[in-house]
């Protein structure tokens, strides 16, 4: 069995492996930490639409948000995005929208992360029957050491009683 030998021509490459992965260590845990950070906001803002509190639910959004609409439609604007959620009229008949990421990736480089997952728009609150669903992907942008979505895709795929005669954008 050979032994390793240390002296000090190879000290200098022993010490840039260590250094090299506790760099690599910390990344991955400030990654894992704004993985966290995102589907907690994400989870904390499901449930301020669940309740219809829009103030909470717009604050995850950042002034210049885009959304494309899951049939197609374009809505720019945190104002114009609030109206989209916010609850009028009989409550019943409201849809309340639920997305379930599925993946978060925080770049190592640049204060952006991506999110993917599912959607669905529930008639009458966060637990009724599921009218419209699909997938979703969301950029999300950090600011102050706070995450914000600035962007969001939603593709609707599937549709149930009433939801079947919403019509798609051309």
């Amino acid at each position: 069995m050979r032994h390793l030998r240390c002296d000090l021509r190879t000290m200098p490459i022993v010490l840039s492996l260590l250094v090299a992965c506790t760099g690599a260590h910390d990344r991955d845990r400030a990654t894992s930490a704004d993985e966290a950070a995102i589907r907690g906001a994400r989870a904390a803002q499901n449930a301020a639409i669940a309740v219809g509190d829009v103030d909470r639910a717009a604050g995850y959004w950042t002034e210049d948000v885009e959304i494309r609409r899951g049939l197609g439609q374009l809505i720019v604007g945190r104002d114009a995005y609030r109206q989209l959620v916010t609850p009028n009229g009989n409550r019943d008949s409201a849809l309340v929208y639920q997305r379930e990421p599925t993946a978060v990736v925080v770049s190592a480089k640049w204060p952006l992360a991506y999110e993917s997952g599912t959607w669905a728009g529930h008639l009458g609150g966060a637990n009724g029957p599921v009218t419209i669903s699909g997938q979703y992907s969301a950029q999300w942008v950090k600011r102050a050491d706070r995450w914000l979505i600035r962007g969001e895709v939603f593709v609707a795929l599937a549709c149930a009683g009433v939801g079947c005669a919403y019509t798609a954008a051309p």
